[in-house]
């Protein structure tokens, strides 16, 4: 699914909105475990729900087992 970065605090994570609207927050372990250093506002990266909790936040192209090209 696709979203773009709200906000981040360091310390508390992140908060993405679906293209759909709907506002997510991601945990900082989320966003540790992204390997992304920094998110910016604006900034679009894919994400994946479970239970209506992001579980996974990537860049396309820098995702587990892709390719930049």
């Amino acid at each position: 699914m696709q979203a773009t970065v709200f906000s981040q605090d360091a310390g508390s994570g992140a908060q993405v909105v679906t293209d759909d609207g709907v506002a997510y927050q991601v945990s900082d372990e989320v966003v540790a475990a992204s390997g992304l250093r920094f998110l910016r506002a604006g900034q679009r990266v894919s994400i994946r729900l479970e239970d209506a909790h992001v579980t996974r936040l990537w860049i396309v192209g820098i995702g587990e087992g892709e390719t930049i090209r």
